[in-house]
């Protein structure tokens, strides 16, 4: 899930409204530019920005801040407040600004909007609903306009949004946690939904995951030391366990050191049976399609989609946007990157920016040199020389939602994972860490969660051969202190 910092402008300084009240604001001693600053050093890829003196007076007024940070930093940013002209929103989206945020034009103006969206692109629109008592808020939060959910989602669908921005005006500035309703009302509309007001915990920011929300704005909990930002990115909640299947020519294939390559099953069959056990996601690696410079098998990831109900990512020849879509059209949650990483790293950033860092998998394949540990390319044949650690911060930069880390001198044999890899690793970046290659028993799942720092453990072999069920794994782990999802 998107973490996006909240800076919010008045008169040049960063401020905290309660309640959306004017008269109740909270000054901090930061400059925006240096709570931005502050931010990305925490690990932060996208910042949300309101320029509050706009929302009052309808017309931007802050651009030399806004500016400072979207320009200057070279970070993402989402803006917002008395954005209600098309002038207005074509200057911020032509000099720096990611997506632009609109609340009032939506209801009064839905020209615009969609005028908007046609020039830009739907992803570079969001809109904000800012709800009290159940009515839509507009006007800076100074005015009701009596428009029912149903209404207004009817209204969101005909303008083609994708990304909504939920806020409770009675949450914001309390530290009482998001309203979960609202959320899970929009969510179920098929909207990207991006939480705001009331976030105050790393439990609130979980919950808000849990209900599938695609980002979480977090402001006042974040200034007033409420919520550590590095924790904020890192996956807290329970352990995952993740078979994966390798395929070759339409089989799941499994070898050691990705070499002799042996038959390990029907990819439909064994993905059904192991979200029927109990898996928490499922990985399917199209493992010979960066070398054969073809495209995934899309018609293969629909029926494995169609027979789990489990989260599913899919890798293997991503090269363009348009791969990424056709997968999750065809029923993927998430897509995993491994050599075009290396080659295009800004396709990591592009990918991130227009379908979510909660969709984008880095797949690292790594192997002891003496230099350290090391990135290697096309499934394991090509050492770039590149600095496994030092890529992984690179791809948090960009934008990845998560790490694959996979260990060449472990896998297949069954020795247990690399621990001192998946430490190194994890303990550089604030992403969760997925732990893969060398799983042979129940300990190597528990000493890589325990000392490795992973936040999923993944495994093929030892599954496929049924050697170890993921039902008896779970209990061993539960038994050992490991939060796990059962």
């Amino acid at each position: 899930m998107l973490i996006l910092p909240a800076i919010d402008i008045i008169n040049g300084g960063c401020v905290r409204l309660t309640k959306g009240n004017y008269s109740e604001v909270s000054k901090y001693s930061l400059k925006p530019i240096d709570a931005a600053k502050k931010f990305i050093n925490e690990g932060a890829t996208f910042l949300h920005i309101v320029d509050l003196d706009g929302a009052k007076i309808g017309r931007p007024v802050n651009y030399k801040q806004i500016f400072e940070i979207a320009k200057d930093l070279k970070i993402d940013v989402q803006v917002g407040g008395g954005i209600r002209k098309y002038t207005d929103a074509k200057f911020l989206l032509e000099n720096g600004v990611r997506r632009v945020v609109l609340g009032t034009s939506f209801v009064e103006k839905p020209a615009l909007i969609s005028r908007l969206t046609k020039e830009f692109g739907n992803d570079r629109i969001a809109i904000s609903l800012d709800l009290k008592n159940g009515k839509l808020m507009t006007k800076g939060w100074n005015k009701n306009n009596l428009i029912n959910i149903p209404d207004i989602i009817d209204l969101l669908k005909k303008l083609q949004i994708v990304y909504v921005i939920i806020t409770d005006v009675e949450k914001d500035g309390m530290l009482e946690g998001p309203n979960l309703k609202n959320i899970n009302i929009f969510v179920k509309s098929g909207f990207k939904v991006i939480v705001a007001g009331g976030v105050t915990s790393k439990n609130d920011i979980d919950n808000a995951e849990k209900a599938f929300a695609y980002g979480c704005i977090i402001g006042k909990a974040l200034y007033e030391g409420k919520i550590e930002l590095r924790q904020c990115f890192k996956n807290n909640l329970a352990k995952r366990i993740i078979p994966c299947m390798d395929i070759d020519n339409w089989r799941v294939v499994k070898g050691i050191n990705f070499q002799n390559l042996k038959d390990a099953g029907d990819p439909v069959a064994l993905a059904k049976f192991y979200s029927e056990m109990g898996a928490d996601e499922l990985i399917f690696l199209d493992i010979t399609a960066t070398i054969e410079k073809r495209k995934t098998f899309c018609s293969l990831v629909s029926k494995i989609a169609e027979n789990i109900n489990i989260p599913f990512t899919v890798g293997g020849g991503i090269r363009s946007l348009e791969d990424v879509s056709r997968l999750l059209n065809s029923g993927a949650d998430k897509v995993a990157i491994c050599s075009y990483a290396l080659t295009n790293p800004e396709f990591v950033k592009e990918v991130a920016t227009k379908f979510g860092a909660q969709c984008v998998v880095i797949s690292i394949d790594a192997k002891k040199t003496e230099k350290g540990w090391e990135v290697y390319i096309n499934g394991g044949r090509i050492n770039t020389k590149i600095d496994v650690v030092e890529f992984a911060k690179e791809m948090q930069k960009l934008g990845a939602g998560e790490i694959l880390l996979n260990s060449l001198d472990s896998d297949g044999t069954k020795k247990g994972y690399d621990v001192e890899l998946l430490k190194a690793v994890s303990s550089a970046v604030n992403l969760p860490i997925i732990a893969s290659s060398g799983a042979g028993s129940e300990e190597d799942f528990l000493k890589a969660f325990r000392d490795g720092g992973a936040d999923a453990a993944l495994a093929a072999s030892l599954f496929h051969s049924k050697k170890l069920l993921i039902t008896d794994l779970k209990k061993y782990l539960l038994k050992n202190n490991v939060t796990i999802r059962i």
